[in-house]
């Protein structure tokens, strides 16, 4: 006698029309029985009827903590997506959420790192992608069916009868608009189908141009992008909630062509028979896809298979975790290409972290006492300036924190002033000034004079809605401008309470730092108590950029130590040169290659794999460690783009290198190698 296979136990968070839909899709399914339901208002009428032999949960929590629950199925609106398969990941849950996975792809990437944190499937509920008509389209592309793919046409468009400001799909606040809720479609078929001419899974565009009509509420209500990608297919997509479109796909090709209406419908909802026309000069065929299985339930067994087999992400064709990335990062795009940020998105409303709680302050990132700061500073600080939206730049500046960091590296002229200003945006909407350590810096290259140092600072002080900075750098320097004025300048500001810490250069060499000190020395003003310039474990060998200073050399490290200088490390890690991306056969990487290869430096690197062989971390840790370890205080400016990339710097902080450790990493001598 065969017990039954074991099958996945669903529950519905959120129970909305398209959960009805998810729960036939269960019911129809071979890997899932759906148990549970967790609703904000248990009472409302119909729920019964609507999953018939589910258990009705009073909220969201209940479905979490619920033992007889596997995977949580999230149709919540769009806002709130990140929040609950975050949540559900921490509670050991499974979690496939509808499309679209986040707001943005920052968002889902915070998703995907707590999956992968917590051992937990986490996918999106492109129900197409799963459907044996998706996998026959590819072949036929692959195949050459119409030859070279050229073009790609697709819209998902639908006239809602009227305005109506209370509907999800119009509300600001809920992410409404087209883009978000249909244009993924057809972004994702043109990736899929861009991807199938070149014979991978999905292709990523290079270019996306966007334009739309943002209606009364302020959401796209109709909107075409193009997407350009390297192979030469260009893409025409558009989407809409208030302009009926002919929701057909085309593909073009140079022997023809294939027109697939309502492509996301498949055979349809229930099961049926799917038409896939090809259209060339000489006459046209048509394949119809016969399946009986309805449409939600071939993403229900792929999640369940996936879970069965302990797979954290759905497989091809379904839509793999840089699948959705990648998707969402084109929504991003087009989204910036029109001006549409959500109310929801904005500082005024984004007052919790990522997963919908309060800001708390950690401890992993020990802190260390700076001559001349009031407060303790975490012994990494951290360096920001690819994000463009408080949305985004949140997650990560959250997460650091979290982790215990309190020291934030901004500039002038990062992101045109925009660093400064979500910095700002975020020391205030979270309450955390005072518990802050802020770093600015100014006067760059060509505006390296003494009078721009006040001006730029007040900007830099609105932008970031204080009224002081913790240390200030000159973020470089000129030689033809006597030191003494650029000593004047920062001390007055000093004695103004607008610097409240030292202050110091940035691409400063030590004959100009001396010089400066000594004439503070001299007539009684501060002197420059700290630096920020380049340290790594290899050594700058020309600058990366004009102006640029290192003091990874001995001569540098013997001043360092002597004055007990802090340094604030930019590039503290080399750029890549501790990672898999260098080599010495690999010299496709011209900064690399310009900046950072020489015998002396793969020396280095070769013996910091050796180290972390040894203990089980990477090489790049211990490049970190080194920086960490040095005989004065030395603060490595971290830049990780995601939380993963955070998570892993942290790991540095479990090396301790001793002395003998730090002068063999550096010359590699028999007396200092590492046996530990």
């Amino acid at each position: 006698m065969t017990s039954e296979p074991r099958k996945i136990r669903w529950g519905i968070l959120g129970p909305g029309t398209i959960a009805k839909a998810f729960a036939g899709g269960v019911a129809h399914s071979r890997t899932g029985t759906l148990v549970a339901i967790g609703a904000r208002n248990p009472g409302k009428s119909g729920l019964n009827e609507n999953f018939p032999g589910a258990r009705i949960l009073d909220g969201y929590e209940a479905l979490l903590t619920d033992p007889d629950v596997d995977a949580i199925y999230i149709s919540t609106p769009h806002p709130s997506h990140a929040e609950w398969a975050i949540r559900a990941a921490e509670a050991g849950k499974h979690v496939l959420c509808e499309k679209p996975m986040g707001l943005t792809a920052f968002e889902a990437d915070a998703m995907i790192h707590a999956a992968r944190k917590a051992g937990t499937f986490l996918g999106e509920a492109f129900m197409y992608r799963l459907h044996p008509q998706t996998a026959k389209l590819v072949d036929l592309v692959r195949s050459g069916t119409i030859g070279e793919v050229r073009m790609v046409k697709s819209s998902f468009g639908f006239a809602m009868p009227g305005f109506m400001p209370e509907h999800r799909l119009y509300a600001n606040d809920l992410a409404g608009g087209g883009i978000l809720d249909v244009g993924g479609y057809p972004v994702s078929m043109a990736r899929l189908i861009a991807g199938a001419a070149l014979g991978k899974p999905f292709a990523e565009p290079d270019k996306v141009a966007g334009a739309a009509h943002l209606g009364q509420s302020g959401v796209d209500e109709w909107a075409s992008a193009l997407l350009h990608f390297p192979s030469g297919i260009v893409a025409e997509v558009s989407c809409g909630i208030s302009l009926a479109q002919d929701n057909v796909l085309r593909i073009l090709g140079t022997r023809g062509r294939i027109e697939v209406a309502d492509f996301w419908y498949a055979s349809g909802r229930e099961g049926g028979t799917g038409e896939i026309r090809i259209i060339r000069p000489d006459g046209e065929e048509v394949i119809e896809v016969r399946e009986d299985r309805w449409l939600y339930a071939f993403e229900v067994d792929a999640a369940g298979e996936a879970i069965l087999a302990g797979k954290q992400e759905f497989a091809w064709p379904g839509m793999g975790w840089a699948d959705s990335l990648g998707n969402l990062r084109v929504l991003d795009k087009w989204r910036a290409a029109i001006g549409l940020e959500y109310e929801i998105e904005k500082p005024e409303k984004r007052v919790n972290t990522i997963s919908g709680r309060r800001l708390r302050s950690g401890t992993t990132i020990r802190k260390r006492e700076i001559p001349g700061l009031p407060r303790p500073a975490s012994c990494l600080a951290l360096g920001f300036e690819d994000f463009r939206t408080f949305s985004s730049g949140m997650i990560l500046l959250d997460a650091y924190f979290e982790a215990g960091g309190n020291v934030f590296d901004t500039a002038f002229i990062y992101g045109s002033g925009y660093t400064e200003t979500l910095l700002g945006q975020w020391l205030k909407n979270r309450g955390v000034r005072e518990h802050s350590v802020v770093i600015g810096k100014g006067a760059h290259t060509p505006l390296c004079y003494p009078d721009v140092i006040g001006k730029q600072l007040t900007q830099s002080l609105d932008r970031l809605q204080t009224d002081h900075v913790d240390v200030y750098f000159m973020h470089r320097d000129d030689p033809d401008v006597p030191v003494d004025e650029f000593v004047d300048a920062m001390d007055q500001e000093v004695r103004a309470g607008r610097i409240r810490g030292p202050f110091g250069g940035s691409n400063w060499t030590r004959e100009r730092m001396d010089e400066a000190i000594a004439y503070a020395e001299r007539t009684g003003k501060q002197k420059p108590g700290a630096l920020s310039n380049n340290f790594s474990l290899a050594e700058m060998l020309v600058p990366i950029w004009p102006g640029c200073v290192t003091s990874s050399s001995d001569e540098w490290k013997a001043w360092l130590t002597a004055r007990q200088m802090p340094n604030f490390a930019w590039s503290s890690q080399g750029r890549g040169f501790f990672t898999g991306r260098a080599g010495r056969d690999q010299r496709d990487n011209e900064e690399l290659v310009r900046v950072w290869y020489s015998e002396k430096n793969f020396g280095r690197r070769d013996r910091a794999i050796e180290l972390a062989n040894r203990l089980g971390k990477s090489p790049i840790h211990v490049a970190l460690a080194y920086v960490l370890a040095q005989p004065f205080p030395s603060v490595p400016l971290i830049g990780p783009r995601t939380l993963d990339e955070l998570e892993d710097s942290l790991q540095a902080l479990d090396i301790a290198l001793s002395p003998d450790d730090i002068a063999w990493l550096d010359s590699g001598s028999d007396q200092h190698r590492r046996t530990g």
